[in-house]
């Protein structure tokens, strides 16, 4: 059972900082037009929108052709006939935003976001390019659109920063962190199973949740790595030189002698017979 003192996320409704609220408003934009140009622009602007969809969608080739932009616009971009993708990753970051905001800064959720969005579709990216092209096509479409692999990257960083906090899934069911972690890494599981092919493709999702646990987390997983890292190098260091002067030690011959002469029974007295030339008595 929660605490009374203990802190939920959806008992009211967030308020979005000035990075999410133009990340939100930007991402709606972007739809907006593309939509109404595509839908219901003439043929011409149709034209020209088509052209900008397709030059900013991911694709197989972004690496191959060194057209890496596609690795963050493909984030930004979402199918023009449809409305249930940009209104579900709106809904994701919308809930799940604030709170990383706030607790890390503008600065530092912006750059979350834009690492989310190369490590999502990049591994994507080589995926398609490592694997044969008869497997590629059933793990990705021929272009990749989509802020889904940020919802699950969000969703991993949250999980990992606020542990113990819940969140109302859906406005209605309680979730604790480590359920939220459950819930995304198993949907997108069970849409691998099921081939159900997203917009954004069935690889990136696992890149933005990749993304999510190394750059999420109070402090910072992957400093906290690094550190880690660093930390057991230096201790191998301590223990190569600490055998490095046991075996310079080893190979001199050289062996400490005790000294203090031989011990007095318990009780004795102090020899007190004085030393040549009538001084003290030295011990050797």
């Amino acid at each position: 059972m929660r605490r009374r003192d203990e802190p939920s996320l959806g008992t009211a409704l967030p308020r979005p900082g000035p990075a999410l609220t133009a990340v939100l408003v930007a991402l709606l934009g972007i739809w907006i037009v593309l939509a109404l140009a595509i839908n219901w622009g003439p043929e011409a602007l149709a034209g020209i929108a088509v052209d900008a969809y397709a030059t900013g969608a991911g694709r197989a080739t972004a690496l191959t052709r060194l057209e890496l932009w596609r690795l963050v616009t493909a984030a930004t971009l979402h199918e023009p006939q449809g409305l249930g993708s940009i209104f579900f990753n709106l809904l994701g970051l919308y809930f799940l935003g604030p709170s990383l905001e706030k607790t890390w800064g503008s600065r530092r959720f912006l750059l979350f976001l834009l690492g989310a969005s190369l490590a999502s579709y990049g591994l994507q990216a080589i995926a398609m390019t490592l694997l044969p092209a008869a497997v590629g096509q059933r793990l990705a479409p021929s272009d990749w659109v989509g802020a889904l692999p940020l919802v699950e990257a969000i969703a991993i960083a949250w999980a990992t920063s606020f542990r113990g906090r819940v969140v109302n899934l859906f406005f209605v069911l309680p979730v604790s962190s480590r359920g939220l972690v459950l819930f995304v890494v198993g949907a997108s599981v069970l849409a691998v199973i099921a081939a159900e092919m997203p917009p954004s493709g069935l690889v990136a999702p696992f890149g933005g949740m990749l993304a999510g646990w190394l750059l999420g987390g109070e402090p910072m997983t992957l400093r906290r790595l690094w550190l880690n890292f660093r930390l057991r190098a230096h201790e191998r260091e301590l223990a190569a030189l600490a055998a490095q002067r046991r075996s310079r030690a080893a190979a001199s011959g050289l062996r400490v002698i005790p000294g203090g002469g031989a011990p007095r029974e318990p009780g004795a007295e102090p020899d007190d017979e004085p030393g040549p030339g009538g001084g003290p008595r030295m011990l050797h």
